[in-house]
Protein backbone atom coordinates (compact mmCIF):
# COMPACT_ATOMS: atom_id res chain seq x y z
CA UNK A 1 0.00 0.00 0.00
CA UNK A 2 1.36 3.38 -1.17
CA UNK A 3 0.33 6.34 1.34
CA UNK A 4 -1.37 9.25 -1.17
CA UNK A 5 0.76 12.37 -0.71
CA UNK A 6 -1.74 14.15 -3.73
CA UNK A 7 -3.72 16.28 -1.11
CA UNK A 8 -0.31 17.84 -0.24
CA UNK A 9 0.60 19.51 -3.40
CA UNK A 10 -2.95 20.50 -4.22
CA UNK A 11 -2.64 23.99 -3.67
CA UNK A 12 0.59 24.25 -5.16
CA UNK A 13 0.77 26.59 -8.42
CA UNK A 14 0.19 24.46 -11.61
CA UNK A 15 -0.33 21.72 -9.05
CA UNK A 16 -1.11 19.49 -12.53
CA UNK A 17 2.46 19.51 -12.97
CA UNK A 18 3.57 19.22 -9.55
CA UNK A 19 4.91 15.75 -8.01
CA UNK A 20 5.86 14.78 -4.50
CA UNK A 21 7.29 11.52 -3.16
CA UNK A 22 8.59 10.04 0.12
CA UNK A 23 10.20 6.86 1.69
CA UNK A 24 11.75 5.61 4.69
CA UNK A 25 14.77 3.35 4.63
CA UNK A 26 12.80 0.41 3.76
CA UNK A 27 11.17 1.57 0.32
CA UNK A 28 8.81 4.07 -1.12
CA UNK A 29 6.13 4.84 1.27
CA UNK A 30 4.30 7.70 -0.36
CA UNK A 31 3.01 9.33 -3.64
CA UNK A 32 1.60 12.45 -5.49
CA UNK A 33 0.91 13.40 -9.05
CA UNK A 34 2.46 11.88 -11.69
CA UNK A 35 5.67 11.06 -10.07
CA UNK A 36 6.79 9.82 -13.73
CA UNK A 37 6.65 13.06 -15.15
CA UNK A 38 10.32 14.07 -16.41
CA UNK A 39 11.27 17.94 -15.01
CA UNK A 40 14.40 19.74 -15.13
CA UNK A 41 15.95 19.35 -11.16
CA UNK A 42 17.77 22.66 -11.53
CA UNK A 43 20.19 22.77 -8.77
CA UNK A 44 19.24 19.37 -6.95
CA UNK A 45 21.66 18.52 -10.05
CA UNK A 46 24.16 19.05 -7.51
CA UNK A 47 23.90 16.23 -5.51
CA UNK A 48 24.12 13.88 -8.42
CA UNK A 49 27.54 15.61 -9.26
CA UNK A 50 28.31 15.16 -5.41
CA UNK A 51 27.92 11.74 -5.51
CA UNK A 52 29.51 10.83 -8.74
CA UNK A 53 32.87 12.65 -7.05
CA UNK A 54 31.86 10.52 -3.82
CA UNK A 55 32.55 7.97 -6.65
CA UNK A 56 35.59 9.55 -8.40
CA UNK A 57 37.22 9.96 -5.16
CA UNK A 58 36.84 6.14 -3.79
CA UNK A 59 38.44 5.33 -7.06
CA UNK A 60 41.20 7.01 -6.60
CA UNK A 61 40.32 9.32 -9.73
CA UNK A 62 40.53 12.45 -7.77
CA UNK A 63 41.26 13.51 -3.97
CA UNK A 64 39.00 15.62 -2.10
CA UNK A 65 42.21 17.71 -0.86
CA UNK A 66 43.93 18.45 -4.25
CA UNK A 67 44.04 21.58 -5.98
CA UNK A 68 41.33 22.45 -8.44
CA UNK A 69 40.25 25.61 -10.08
CA UNK A 70 41.68 28.86 -8.82
CA UNK A 71 44.68 29.06 -7.18
CA UNK A 72 44.20 28.14 -3.36
CA UNK A 73 41.07 26.01 -3.68
CA UNK A 74 40.83 22.10 -3.81
CA UNK A 75 38.19 19.88 -4.27
CA UNK A 76 36.48 19.99 -1.28
CA UNK A 77 36.79 23.70 -0.57
CA UNK A 78 34.30 23.40 -4.50
CA UNK A 79 32.28 21.09 -3.26
CA UNK A 80 31.49 23.38 0.37
CA UNK A 81 31.23 26.58 -1.75
CA UNK A 82 34.44 27.92 -0.32
CA UNK A 83 36.20 28.63 -3.60
CA UNK A 84 35.35 32.38 -3.50
CA UNK A 85 33.44 32.19 -7.23
CA UNK A 86 30.78 34.56 -8.05
CA UNK A 87 27.31 32.88 -8.08
CA UNK A 88 27.20 32.36 -12.05
CA UNK A 89 30.56 33.99 -13.58
CA UNK A 90 33.91 32.88 -13.22
CA UNK A 91 34.98 35.89 -11.53
CA UNK A 92 36.12 35.65 -7.47
CA UNK A 93 34.26 37.21 -5.12
CA UNK A 94 35.99 36.39 -1.76
CA UNK A 95 39.17 34.47 -1.01
CA UNK A 96 39.58 30.83 -0.59
CA UNK A 97 37.65 29.42 2.90
CA UNK A 98 37.00 33.12 3.71
CA UNK A 99 32.75 32.98 3.16
CA UNK A 100 30.34 30.14 2.21
CA UNK A 101 29.16 31.68 -1.69
CA UNK A 102 27.08 29.59 -2.87
CA UNK A 103 28.08 29.31 -6.68
CA UNK A 104 27.16 27.30 -10.19
CA UNK A 105 30.46 27.75 -11.06
CA UNK A 106 31.77 25.72 -7.90
CA UNK A 107 30.35 22.88 -9.35
CA UNK A 108 31.46 23.56 -13.40
CA UNK A 109 34.67 23.66 -12.40
CA UNK A 110 34.70 20.87 -10.10
CA UNK A 111 32.76 18.79 -13.03
CA UNK A 112 35.60 19.39 -15.82
CA UNK A 113 38.33 18.92 -12.90
CA UNK A 114 36.72 15.09 -13.03
CA UNK A 115 36.80 14.74 -16.72
CA UNK A 116 40.34 15.45 -16.94
CA UNK A 117 41.28 13.67 -14.14
CA UNK A 118 38.64 10.40 -15.56
CA UNK A 119 39.86 11.71 -19.17
CA UNK A 120 36.13 11.21 -20.28
CA UNK A 121 33.27 13.97 -20.43
CA UNK A 122 31.65 14.38 -17.20
CA UNK A 123 28.28 13.43 -18.46
CA UNK A 124 29.32 10.16 -19.24
CA UNK A 125 31.20 9.57 -15.66
CA UNK A 126 28.13 10.76 -14.12
CA UNK A 127 26.27 8.29 -16.26
CA UNK A 128 28.46 5.34 -15.28
CA UNK A 129 29.44 6.32 -11.51
CA UNK A 130 25.60 7.08 -10.57
CA UNK A 131 23.06 6.91 -12.98
CA UNK A 132 23.60 3.31 -14.47
CA UNK A 133 24.22 1.70 -11.33
CA UNK A 134 20.94 2.80 -9.39
CA UNK A 135 18.81 2.37 -13.26
CA UNK A 136 17.89 6.15 -13.23
CA UNK A 137 16.15 5.52 -16.49
CA UNK A 138 14.38 8.90 -16.26
CA UNK A 139 17.60 11.27 -15.13
CA UNK A 140 19.62 12.92 -17.55
CA UNK A 141 22.31 15.68 -17.58
CA UNK A 142 22.15 17.78 -21.00
CA UNK A 143 23.62 20.68 -19.90
CA UNK A 144 25.71 22.33 -17.43
CA UNK A 145 25.91 19.92 -14.31
CA UNK A 146 25.39 22.48 -11.63
CA UNK A 147 21.32 23.15 -12.81
CA UNK A 148 20.76 21.02 -15.78
CA UNK A 149 19.63 17.48 -14.80
CA UNK A 150 16.41 16.20 -15.93
CA UNK A 151 14.57 13.87 -13.75
CA UNK A 152 11.50 12.53 -12.00
CA UNK A 153 10.18 11.90 -8.59
CA UNK A 154 10.36 8.41 -9.09
CA UNK A 155 14.17 8.70 -9.82
CA UNK A 156 14.76 11.01 -7.42
CA UNK A 157 13.44 8.52 -4.68
CA UNK A 158 15.67 5.96 -6.20
CA UNK A 159 18.04 8.48 -5.78
CA UNK A 160 17.23 9.55 -2.48
CA UNK A 161 17.11 5.31 -1.08
CA UNK A 162 20.83 5.82 -1.84
CA UNK A 163 21.48 8.30 0.31
CA UNK A 164 19.65 6.58 3.15
CA UNK A 165 21.40 3.62 2.62
CA UNK A 166 24.71 3.98 0.35
CA UNK A 167 25.51 1.04 -1.86
CA UNK A 168 28.07 3.13 -4.52
CA UNK A 169 30.27 4.24 -1.50
CA UNK A 170 31.14 3.48 1.84
CA UNK A 171 28.85 4.95 4.56
CA UNK A 172 31.76 6.40 6.23
CA UNK A 173 32.45 8.54 2.80
CA UNK A 174 28.82 9.16 2.97
CA UNK A 175 29.11 10.57 6.22
CA UNK A 176 32.03 13.26 5.38
CA UNK A 177 29.84 14.35 2.58
CA UNK A 178 27.06 15.18 4.59
CA UNK A 179 29.49 16.74 7.77
CA UNK A 180 29.34 20.48 7.95
CA UNK A 181 33.00 21.27 5.94
CA UNK A 182 34.80 24.66 6.91
CA UNK A 183 32.29 25.21 10.06
CA UNK A 184 30.83 28.66 11.19
CA UNK A 185 31.20 30.02 7.81
CA UNK A 186 28.41 32.80 6.98
CA UNK A 187 26.75 32.76 3.43
CA UNK A 188 23.19 33.59 1.95
CA UNK A 189 21.51 30.45 1.07
CA UNK A 190 19.07 32.23 -2.12
CA UNK A 191 15.54 32.82 -1.45
CA UNK A 192 16.14 32.04 2.38
CA UNK A 193 18.21 34.65 3.53
CA UNK A 194 21.77 34.99 5.12
CA UNK A 195 22.54 32.78 7.75
CA UNK A 196 25.61 32.97 10.61
CA UNK A 197 26.40 30.32 10.09
CA UNK A 198 25.17 28.61 7.04
CA UNK A 199 26.38 24.73 7.14
CA UNK A 200 27.25 22.83 3.80
CA UNK A 201 28.69 19.31 4.03
CA UNK A 202 30.50 17.90 0.38
CA UNK A 203 27.75 19.54 -1.90
CA UNK A 204 24.93 19.12 0.65
CA UNK A 205 23.22 21.71 2.58
CA UNK A 206 22.77 20.91 5.75
CA UNK A 207 19.86 22.58 7.78
CA UNK A 208 21.78 22.84 11.09
CA UNK A 209 20.02 25.54 13.11
CA UNK A 210 18.61 27.26 10.29
CA UNK A 211 14.86 28.37 10.96
CA UNK A 212 13.07 28.66 8.97
CA UNK A 213 14.47 26.04 6.55
CA UNK A 214 12.79 24.41 3.54
CA UNK A 215 12.66 21.27 4.69
CA UNK A 216 10.33 22.35 7.59
CA UNK A 217 10.24 22.44 11.25
CA UNK A 218 9.79 18.83 12.29
CA UNK A 219 13.33 17.58 10.26
CA UNK A 220 16.03 17.20 12.33
CA UNK A 221 18.86 19.16 12.38
CA UNK A 222 21.43 15.89 10.40
CA UNK A 223 18.74 16.66 7.37
CA UNK A 224 20.90 17.37 4.13
CA UNK A 225 19.62 17.80 0.69
CA UNK A 226 19.32 20.52 -1.90
CA UNK A 227 16.69 22.47 -3.46
CA UNK A 228 16.27 24.22 -7.21
CA UNK A 229 15.15 27.20 -8.44
CA UNK A 230 12.89 25.03 -10.89
CA UNK A 231 10.54 24.34 -8.00
CA UNK A 232 12.50 21.15 -7.37
CA UNK A 233 13.78 19.52 -3.99
CA UNK A 234 15.27 16.63 -2.19
CA UNK A 235 15.68 16.32 1.70
CA UNK A 236 17.03 13.61 3.87
CA UNK A 237 16.16 13.30 7.41
CA UNK A 238 18.85 10.29 8.51
CA UNK A 239 17.45 10.78 12.23
CA UNK A 240 13.87 9.69 10.85
CA UNK A 241 15.17 7.52 8.26
CA UNK A 242 12.65 9.39 6.01
CA UNK A 243 12.95 11.24 2.70
CA UNK A 244 11.14 13.53 0.64
CA UNK A 245 11.68 14.40 -2.72
CA UNK A 246 9.23 17.01 -5.25
CA UNK A 247 8.78 18.98 -8.08
CA UNK A 248 7.00 21.66 -9.28
CA UNK A 249 5.62 23.38 -12.70
CA UNK A 250 6.30 26.75 -10.83
CA UNK A 251 10.07 28.34 -10.65
CA UNK A 252 11.25 28.79 -7.09
CA UNK A 253 9.39 32.15 -5.46
CA UNK A 254 7.59 33.53 -2.27
CA UNK A 255 4.83 30.41 -2.53
CA UNK A 256 7.52 27.56 -2.27
CA UNK A 257 8.63 30.04 0.92
CA UNK A 258 5.32 29.57 2.45
CA UNK A 259 4.14 26.30 0.85
CA UNK A 260 7.55 23.64 1.37
CA UNK A 261 7.91 24.07 5.05
CA UNK A 262 4.42 23.31 5.83
CA UNK A 263 4.18 20.25 3.26
CA UNK A 264 7.28 19.00 4.95
CA UNK A 265 5.74 19.12 8.38
CA UNK A 266 2.85 17.02 7.24
CA UNK A 267 4.83 14.56 4.99
CA UNK A 268 6.32 13.83 8.83
CA UNK A 269 3.50 13.82 10.03
CA UNK A 270 1.48 11.44 8.04
CA UNK A 271 4.39 9.27 7.21
CA UNK A 272 4.54 8.80 11.66
CA UNK A 273 1.15 8.20 11.99
CA UNK A 274 0.02 6.17 8.45
CA UNK A 275 0.53 2.42 8.97
CA UNK A 276 0.96 2.14 5.51
CA UNK A 277 4.36 4.07 6.06
CA UNK A 278 6.15 1.56 8.34
CA UNK A 279 4.78 3.39 11.19
CA UNK A 280 7.54 5.84 11.31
Amino acid sequence: MTVDLSPLVAGWPDSQAAAIGARTVDGVAGRGGDTTRVSRIASVSKLFVTVACLVAVEEGTIELDEPAGRPGATVRHLLAHTAGYDFDRPEFVADVGARRVYSNIDIEVLAEHVSRRAGMPFAEYQREAVIMPLRLEATELRGSPAFDIHSSVDDLLTFAGELLAPTLVASSTLGEAVTEQFPGLAGLLPGWGRFDPLPWGLGFEIKGSKSPHWSGSRTSPQTFGHFGGSGTYLFVDPVAGLAAAAVSGTDFDEWAVAAWPATNDAILDQMASDPAAGGR
